[in-house]
Protein backbone atom coordinates (compact mmCIF):
# COMPACT_ATOMS: atom_id res chain seq x y z
CA UNK A 1 0.00 0.00 0.00
CA UNK A 2 2.54 2.64 1.02
CA UNK A 3 6.68 1.36 1.14
CA UNK A 4 9.34 3.38 1.34
CA UNK A 5 13.28 2.42 0.55
CA UNK A 6 16.59 4.24 0.98
CA UNK A 7 19.13 4.36 -2.24
CA UNK A 8 21.99 6.15 -1.31
CA UNK A 9 20.76 9.17 0.37
CA UNK A 10 17.40 9.39 -0.98
CA UNK A 11 14.36 8.01 0.56
CA UNK A 12 12.10 6.56 -2.11
CA UNK A 13 8.32 6.95 -0.19
CA UNK A 14 5.97 5.35 -2.43
CA UNK A 15 1.95 4.74 -2.96
CA UNK A 16 1.32 1.32 -4.12
CA UNK A 17 -2.12 0.23 -3.87
CA UNK A 18 -2.93 0.17 -7.83
CA UNK A 19 -5.60 -2.10 -7.45
CA UNK A 20 -7.79 1.02 -6.32
CA UNK A 21 -5.75 4.00 -8.22
CA UNK A 22 -3.80 4.08 -5.39
CA UNK A 23 -6.64 5.65 -3.00
CA UNK A 24 -5.28 6.43 0.49
CA UNK A 25 -7.75 4.44 2.98
CA UNK A 26 -7.66 5.24 6.67
CA UNK A 27 -4.91 2.65 7.16
CA UNK A 28 -2.99 3.92 4.35
CA UNK A 29 -2.89 6.89 6.54
CA UNK A 30 -1.63 5.40 9.42
CA UNK A 31 1.10 3.30 7.43
CA UNK A 32 2.12 7.03 5.63
CA UNK A 33 2.44 8.54 8.93
CA UNK A 34 5.04 5.48 10.25
CA UNK A 35 6.58 5.17 7.03
CA UNK A 36 7.85 8.91 7.19
CA UNK A 37 8.32 8.59 11.09
CA UNK A 38 11.03 5.78 10.14
CA UNK A 39 12.08 7.60 7.36
CA UNK A 40 12.69 11.11 10.20
CA UNK A 41 14.38 8.61 11.91
CA UNK A 42 17.27 7.88 9.11
CA UNK A 43 20.42 9.28 7.42
CA UNK A 44 17.99 10.27 4.47
CA UNK A 45 19.27 13.26 3.20
CA UNK A 46 16.25 13.92 0.70
CA UNK A 47 12.36 11.98 0.31
CA UNK A 48 10.93 11.99 -3.05
CA UNK A 49 6.78 10.50 -2.64
CA UNK A 50 5.81 9.20 -5.92
CA UNK A 51 3.55 6.28 -7.73
CA UNK A 52 4.21 2.94 -8.36
CA UNK A 53 1.48 3.18 -10.71
CA UNK A 54 2.03 4.22 -14.04
CA UNK A 55 -0.80 6.98 -15.04
CA UNK A 56 -2.10 7.64 -11.63
CA UNK A 57 -0.45 9.32 -8.34
CA UNK A 58 -3.38 9.01 -6.44
CA UNK A 59 -7.19 9.20 -6.38
CA UNK A 60 -6.86 10.63 -3.06
CA UNK A 61 -8.96 9.20 -0.05
CA UNK A 62 -10.64 5.92 -0.19
CA UNK A 63 -14.09 6.41 -1.28
CA UNK A 64 -15.20 3.00 -0.41
CA UNK A 65 -15.12 3.42 3.06
CA UNK A 66 -16.70 6.61 3.10
CA UNK A 67 -20.28 4.77 3.53
CA UNK A 68 -19.10 4.01 6.87
CA UNK A 69 -18.90 7.89 7.48
CA UNK A 70 -22.37 8.47 7.42
CA UNK A 71 -23.79 6.45 10.53
CA UNK A 72 -20.46 6.24 12.49
CA UNK A 73 -19.22 9.91 13.89
CA UNK A 74 -16.20 7.70 15.69
CA UNK A 75 -15.12 6.42 11.76
CA UNK A 76 -15.70 10.24 10.91
CA UNK A 77 -13.02 11.18 13.54
CA UNK A 78 -10.69 8.26 12.79
CA UNK A 79 -10.49 9.23 9.39
CA UNK A 80 -9.74 12.92 10.09
CA UNK A 81 -7.52 12.50 12.41
CA UNK A 82 -5.61 9.48 9.99
CA UNK A 83 -5.46 11.52 7.39
CA UNK A 84 -4.10 14.26 9.36
CA UNK A 85 -1.78 12.32 11.11
CA UNK A 86 0.15 10.95 7.58
CA UNK A 87 0.04 14.67 5.84
CA UNK A 88 1.47 16.63 8.80
CA UNK A 89 4.08 13.66 9.32
CA UNK A 90 5.39 14.50 5.83
CA UNK A 91 5.30 17.83 6.41
CA UNK A 92 6.77 17.15 10.03
CA UNK A 93 10.21 15.25 7.54
CA UNK A 94 13.52 17.20 8.42
CA UNK A 95 14.52 17.00 5.05
CA UNK A 96 13.14 18.25 1.32
CA UNK A 97 10.49 16.25 0.48
CA UNK A 98 9.74 16.19 -3.16
CA UNK A 99 6.72 14.70 -4.70
CA UNK A 100 7.16 13.93 -8.35
CA UNK A 101 3.68 13.89 -9.46
CA UNK A 102 2.71 11.96 -13.07
CA UNK A 103 -0.76 11.41 -13.63
CA UNK A 104 -4.32 12.03 -12.12
CA UNK A 105 -3.74 13.35 -8.25
CA UNK A 106 -7.14 14.24 -6.86
CA UNK A 107 -8.64 14.99 -3.76
CA UNK A 108 -6.93 14.11 -0.29
CA UNK A 109 -3.62 13.58 -2.61
CA UNK A 110 -3.00 17.48 -3.75
CA UNK A 111 -3.32 18.15 0.22
CA UNK A 112 -0.52 15.28 0.61
CA UNK A 113 1.64 17.29 -1.93
CA UNK A 114 0.88 20.63 -0.19
CA UNK A 115 2.70 19.21 2.56
CA UNK A 116 5.91 18.19 0.15
CA UNK A 117 8.79 21.17 -0.23
CA UNK A 118 8.39 20.91 -4.16
CA UNK A 119 6.31 19.38 -6.57
CA UNK A 120 7.69 18.24 -9.88
CA UNK A 121 4.59 17.77 -12.33
CA UNK A 122 5.10 15.14 -15.51
CA UNK A 123 3.42 15.66 -18.76
CA UNK A 124 0.49 13.94 -18.08
CA UNK A 125 0.01 15.32 -14.19
CA UNK A 126 -3.94 16.64 -13.48
CA UNK A 127 -5.09 18.28 -10.14
CA UNK A 128 -7.94 18.75 -8.85
CA UNK A 129 -9.86 19.37 -5.70
CA UNK A 130 -12.73 17.56 -5.82
CA UNK A 131 -14.74 17.36 -2.52
CA UNK A 132 -17.47 20.12 -3.26
CA UNK A 133 -18.75 17.80 -6.04
CA UNK A 134 -19.56 14.95 -2.97
CA UNK A 135 -20.83 17.48 -0.43
CA UNK A 136 -17.78 17.72 0.97
CA UNK A 137 -15.24 20.87 2.42
CA UNK A 138 -11.86 20.48 3.01
CA UNK A 139 -9.87 20.03 6.27
CA UNK A 140 -8.75 23.45 6.98
CA UNK A 141 -5.22 22.92 7.42
CA UNK A 142 -5.44 21.93 3.80
CA UNK A 143 -6.79 24.78 2.84
CA UNK A 144 -4.57 26.79 4.43
CA UNK A 145 -1.74 25.53 2.61
CA UNK A 146 -3.11 25.71 -0.40
CA UNK A 147 -4.18 29.38 -0.58
CA UNK A 148 -0.45 29.80 0.76
CA UNK A 149 0.83 27.79 -2.61
CA UNK A 150 -1.22 29.17 -5.29
CA UNK A 151 -3.07 32.25 -3.46
CA UNK A 152 -6.62 32.97 -2.54
CA UNK A 153 -8.00 33.56 -5.59
CA UNK A 154 -6.85 30.25 -7.01
CA UNK A 155 -7.27 28.26 -4.38
CA UNK A 156 -10.82 29.48 -4.53
CA UNK A 157 -11.58 28.24 -8.63
CA UNK A 158 -9.95 24.78 -7.54
CA UNK A 159 -12.07 24.38 -4.30
CA UNK A 160 -15.29 25.64 -5.56
CA UNK A 161 -15.46 24.22 -9.04
CA UNK A 162 -13.51 20.80 -8.32
CA UNK A 163 -12.04 21.34 -11.70
CA UNK A 164 -9.35 19.46 -13.45
CA UNK A 165 -5.46 21.78 -13.41
CA UNK A 166 -3.47 20.14 -16.15
CA UNK A 167 0.44 19.97 -15.63
CA UNK A 168 1.02 24.08 -17.52
CA UNK A 169 -1.67 25.58 -15.51
CA UNK A 170 -0.29 24.08 -11.90
CA UNK A 171 3.77 25.22 -12.76
CA UNK A 172 1.66 28.71 -13.89
CA UNK A 173 -0.61 29.12 -10.51
CA UNK A 174 2.36 27.22 -8.27
CA UNK A 175 0.87 24.23 -7.36
CA UNK A 176 3.74 22.73 -9.12
CA UNK A 177 7.31 24.00 -9.78
CA UNK A 178 9.05 22.06 -11.52
CA UNK A 179 7.59 20.39 -15.38
CA UNK A 180 9.50 17.78 -16.99
CA UNK A 181 8.18 14.94 -19.29
CA UNK A 182 8.18 12.19 -16.35
CA UNK A 183 8.30 13.68 -13.00
CA UNK A 184 10.01 10.81 -11.41
CA UNK A 185 12.51 10.64 -13.59
CA UNK A 186 13.50 14.19 -13.52
CA UNK A 187 13.06 14.43 -9.68
CA UNK A 188 15.40 11.42 -9.39
CA UNK A 189 18.21 13.01 -11.10
CA UNK A 190 17.43 16.28 -9.35
CA UNK A 191 17.99 14.75 -6.20
CA UNK A 192 21.39 13.10 -6.84
CA UNK A 193 22.46 16.33 -6.97
CA UNK A 194 20.94 17.87 -3.69
CA UNK A 195 22.27 15.13 -1.80
CA UNK A 196 25.79 15.88 -2.22
CA UNK A 197 25.29 19.44 -0.19
CA UNK A 198 25.99 19.11 3.23
CA UNK A 199 23.12 17.17 5.57
CA UNK A 200 23.16 19.44 8.10
CA UNK A 201 22.80 22.71 6.08
CA UNK A 202 19.79 20.62 4.28
CA UNK A 203 18.13 20.30 7.63
CA UNK A 204 18.65 24.16 8.60
CA UNK A 205 17.17 25.27 5.34
CA UNK A 206 14.09 23.20 5.72
CA UNK A 207 13.99 24.93 9.11
CA UNK A 208 14.14 28.23 8.09
CA UNK A 209 11.81 27.56 5.03
CA UNK A 210 9.41 25.71 7.38
CA UNK A 211 9.26 29.17 9.94
CA UNK A 212 11.75 31.77 9.69
CA UNK A 213 10.37 33.51 11.99
CA UNK A 214 11.61 31.38 14.27
CA UNK A 215 14.08 32.76 17.34
CA UNK A 216 16.65 30.48 17.05
CA UNK A 217 17.56 30.49 13.67
CA UNK A 218 20.48 33.00 14.08
CA UNK A 219 22.19 30.69 16.46
CA UNK A 220 22.12 27.41 15.01
CA UNK A 221 23.29 29.96 11.47
CA UNK A 222 26.18 31.33 13.49
CA UNK A 223 27.10 27.79 15.06
CA UNK A 224 26.99 25.99 11.69
CA UNK A 225 30.46 27.75 11.18
CA UNK A 226 31.93 25.40 14.02
CA UNK A 227 30.85 22.33 12.62
CA UNK A 228 33.21 19.70 11.10
CA UNK A 229 31.25 19.36 8.34
CA UNK A 230 32.05 23.26 7.24
CA UNK A 231 35.35 22.96 8.57
CA UNK A 232 35.64 19.77 5.79
CA UNK A 233 34.00 20.99 2.91
CA UNK A 234 35.71 24.97 3.40
CA UNK A 235 39.17 23.08 3.44
CA UNK A 236 38.42 21.50 0.02
CA UNK A 237 36.87 24.07 -1.38
CA UNK A 238 39.69 26.61 -0.88
CA UNK A 239 42.48 23.31 -1.33
CA UNK A 240 41.03 23.01 -4.87
CA UNK A 241 41.42 26.49 -5.69
CA UNK A 242 44.51 27.32 -4.96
Amino acid sequence: MIHWEQRDQVAHLVLDRGSARNAIPIAGWEALAEAAGEIARSDARLVILSSAMPGIFSAGADLGEFRQLIDDPRMRVRFREAMRAGIEAVAALPVPVVAAVDGACFGAAVALTLACDIVFAGDDAVFATTPAKLGLSYPATDVSRLIDRVGRGQASLMLFSGGPVDADAALRIGLAHRRAEQALAVATAWAEGVVRNADGALRSLKAVLRDPAASQHDQAFDDSFASPEFAARLNAFLDGNR
